[in-house]
């Protein structure tokens, strides 16, 4: 219930809320101290390299320092702070009045949080991980860090990142699922505001680009931590990483861009008074980039052993992205040109954010050239281009917090500050970038450089520390708003015509004082409740009646359930969560050294050939059960809390009408696992065929166990079928066996699994003894902890049908949960031939 929800000025109110505005505030402010962490390593390699060799960090620091601040940049800052504006602004643009999984939101900020502390807590491990943003193999393996400290600091790291990317795909599923489900009444899809067509566009390359890395920072865990062959080898190691990778890595730059991008647009509008010229085209561009975002990342590979065709082919590609940004760029250019500008601080931002993109795109055009790629790759020229389509991102983001702060703190800003900052920044940006053109052939992460180029260094490091600079005059603009400023207005911008302006700045708990409504060809508030009224007594409420509200709907608007109907907004679970994967991670990431040992008696020879000298740690281990312990207590309280976040009862939800959000939710979860699995069975392929398809043969022993663990899956496809026939019938007997006869079917399946694998162990085929066995191990170790996943989730409905006799009225759960099962078991019909029968 809203009245019993703590105030703003209560911490208890930042420790369980899940309302999306506060989990927007949250993200902005995090990202904002993750701007300064990465800030200050910036400044520190900037004054290291004031000339060449001058030394204030050791070889390690400096490398640290400079692969810690990309990563906090790209990561820990650049995709939550466009996730802060999507939080608070995407369900007030669209009429909602939450996102459709408040929980699973909060969740996602805690995991972010607790993700950055982790990477912090690396640097006091003997050291975080020092082997560039991009980690490329085999530099992000142990032997590259020998001392067993060093290998937890970048363990950590690794962990963190993967803590992260499960938060992003949290969100992810949660925005589809909203955007896609609970717009308010007649804003199709076209009509959407242009920030929040960004941010969908953002969320699906999201969804598939971070399943990618999720897939390969879980086989470079294995590594670390297990110490497994997948990027420790010769054999296709390097490459293996680069695709998969690069696979992420070229969308993030536009699921980095696509925000900002969406605040230029509104901006815009907004101060120069008219519509964005070409608004459809502009739409369709976006849509083109986004499909296109996965068809380049080969032009990252252009010095590998790809063959010529392959590289001219993805040169191509690169020029053909390029072609709907220039379309973007002139629709701007043009909205300026034909509308009445009004140089605001937002607006100069935006205006200095275009003209940063247009420097950094045709820088980035010598790039996607495979002659000149050959001359360029590796030196300072991609760093200042990347910095310059980057960075103008990070300019629009600025604009977006000039734009909305009104809104969100309900305080006007002084302009004349905002325009200084302005001014400071774009002079320290250009200071600090431009001259790394000059000094191109300067290389990469490294802090000696030839004679001539000191002097482009040395006003680089300058441009760094004004460009820092004009950071604390944005903290002062906004500080001493909020102290000091006036109130703001609903609207303090003319033409913002967007509906988060609707309503008072900042907006009440519940957003809208009634339900919106575009029906009209406007926005409106609709009163459900008069209308009903109206209707009984044989009025009609103005412009409406129930027979339209429900047109196209699918359902009709029950009043008194709609009256009685609460929202909640508060849970401590997600913060459980949070802090469980925390603990757990903490200790994974000390385990190494424990693995070493037990190599060492396993397979001592192999040990004393791979220099392996390692003790078992109880402290980790210990560290990691804990983690475990409390991880399993709040997913099981997360799991019995009631909490309610009803659906719209009347929305646009083309074209997913006749799906639920949580079904809906369940389908976009799936398809990024389809990603997961994937790159993990394309990883397999790509080594096998790199080492030659026949080198080795199915690696398990006995082809039965393989086909009787396939029947065992079927089956429990089938008896999960039965379960969801029995709950909706209500038959309480008859779910409980199914269910139970799918829990005992899985379990048959892991005991064969678990014979099978301590059968390799005897005859000494470990999972460090080969490539092959490294694949075999961690593949089906995949998908074994989605089946102990699903065995969770059975002994959890088990525990509630026997409680509360669950599921009998609402049989919805059991069809979920059939949905993964479902999906587990497909997954190891694929995985049944590649190992067992090829």
């Amino acid at each position: 219930m809203a009245d019993d929800f703590p105030p703003m000025t209560s911490i208890k109110r930042w420790l369980v809320t899940t309302n999306h505005k506060d989990v927007g505030i949250l993200y902005l402010v995090t990202a904002m101290f993750f701007l300064l962490f990465g800030g200050i390593l910036a400044l520190l390699f900037r004054v290291q390299l004031w000339s060449s060799g001058y030394s204030i960090l050791s070889d390690s620091g400096f490398n640290q320092s400079v692969s810690m601040h990309g990563l906090l940049m790209v990561f820990w800052f650049l995709s939550p702070i466009a996730s802060g504006f999507a939080n608070y602004l995407v369900p007030l643009q669209i009429g909602a009045k939450d996102l459709a999984f408040p929980r699973l939101n909060a969740l996602s900020y805690w995991l972010y949080l607790f993700s950055g502390i982790l990477i912090g807590i690396s640097f006091f491990q003997g050291g975080t991980f020092a082997g560039g943003w991009t980690m490329y193999a085999p530099l992000n393996v142990p032997m590259y860090t020998p001392a067993i400290e060093a290998t937890t600091g970048g363990n950590a790291t690794i962990l963190a990142l993967t803590m992260f990317v499960v938060s992003i795909t949290l969100g992810t599923v949660n925005f589809l699922t909203t955007i896609h489900r609970s717009r308010a009444e007649g804003m199709g899809l076209w009509n959407m505001p242009l920030f929040t067509w960004s941010w969908l566009l953002t969320v699906w390359m999201m969804l598939f680009a971070f399943a990618a890395l999720l897939a390969a920072l879980l086989l470079l865990a294995t590594d670390r931590i297990l110490l497994t062959q997948y990027f420790a080898t010769d054999q296709g190691s390097s490459l293996l990483w680069a695709h998969i990778f690069w696979f992420f890595g070229h969308p993030e730059v536009y699921i980095v861009f696509f925000p900002a991008l969406g605040i230029m647009f509104e901006t815009f509008q907004t101060f120069t008074g008219r519509r964005l010229v070409g608004r459809k085209w502009v739409i369709i561009a976006m849509v083109l980039v986004a499909v296109q975002s996965f068809l380049v990342w080969m032009h990252h590979m252009f010095l590998t052993t790809i063959n010529l065709e392959i590289k001219t082919l993805f040169m191509a590609t690169t020029i053909g992205i390029s072609l709907p940004f220039d379309l973007m760029v002139f629709a701007l250019i043009y909205t300026m040109v034909k509308g009445r500008v009004r140089f605001t601080t937002p607006f100069l931002f935006s205006l200095g954010a275009l003209v940063l993109f247009i420097l950094g795109g045709i820088t980035g055009v010598f790039l996607g050239a495979v002659v000149l790629d050959y001359e360029f790759r590796g030196t300072y020229w991609v760093v200042a281009h990347f910095h310059y389509v980057m960075v103008s991102g990070v300019t629009a983001l600025v604009a977006g917090l000039y734009y909305w702060w009104p809104k969100i703190s309900g305080k006007m800003y002084n302009e004349t500050l905002g325009k200084i900052h302005f001014a400071v920044y774009f002079v320290g940006f250009n200071l600090l970038y431009f001259p790394m053109f000059l000094a191109w052939d300067t290389p990469r992460r490294v802090f000696h450089y030839q004679e001539g180029m000191e002097i482009w260094h040395q006003m680089a490091t300058v441009g760094a520390f004004v460009f820092g600079f004009s950071f604390l005059i944005m903290f002062y603009t906004f500080g001493k708003s909020l102290v000091s400023g006036p109130d703001a207005p609903d609207n303090p911008w003319e033409f913002a015509r967007t509906a988060e302006w609707a309503i008072p700045s900042p907006p009440p708990l519940e957003n809208w004082p009634g339900r919106p409504s575009y029906r009209s060809g406007h926005l409106e508030f609709v009163d459900d409740a008069a209308e009903a009224a109206a209707a009984t007594d044989g009025g009609t409420a103005t412009g409406t009646d129930l027979a339209r509200a429900d047109h196209g709907h699918g359902h009709e608007l029950d009043t008194h359930e709609h009256e009685e109907e609460h929202a909640d907004h508060a849970s401590i679970w997600p913060l459980g969560i949070g802090l469980g994967v925390f603990v757990l991670f903490v200790g994974l990431g000390g385990m190494t050294s424990s693995v070493a040992a037990l190599i060492e008696s396993l397979d001592p020879a192999y040990a004393e050939a791979a220099g392996l000298d390692g003790e078992f740690s109880y402290l980790y281990s210990g560290i990691t059960l804990l983690g475990l312990a409390i991880l399993t207590y709040v997913l099981f309280q997360f799991g019995l809390e009631e909490f309610n976040a009803p659906e719209m009862a009347i929305a646009e939800r083309w074209p997913f009408e006749n799906v639920g959000n949580t079904k809906l939710g369940v389908w976009i979860f799936l398809a990024s696992d389809v990603v997961v699995f994937g790159a993990a069975i394309g990883a397999y392929v790509f080594m096998r065929i790199y080492a030659g398809w026949h080198t080795w043969g199915p690696v398990p022993d006995h082809t039965w166990a393989g086909l009787l663990n396939t029947y065992i899956l079927l089956t429990s496809s089938f008896t999960v079928i039965l379960a969801l026939v029995m709950a909706e019938r209500g038959n309480k007997k008859g779910l409980l066996a199914t269910l139970g006869a799918t829990l005992v079917l899985g379990l048959t399946f892991m005991g064969v699994k678990t014979w099978e694998w301590s059968d390799k162990f005897a005859q000494e085929d470990f999972w460090f003894s080969g490539i092959e066995y490294s694949l075999y191990y961690v593949t089906t170790g995949l998908h074994g902890l989605h089946v102990l996943l699903g065995l969770f989730l059975a002994s959890f409905m088990i525990f509630r049908i026997v409680t509360i006799d669950a599921y009998l009225e609402d049989s919805r759960p059991v069809e979920f949960f059939g949905l993964y099962w479902h999906f587990v078991d497909i997954v190891w019909v694929i995985l049944f031939p590649l190992f067992y029968l090829m």
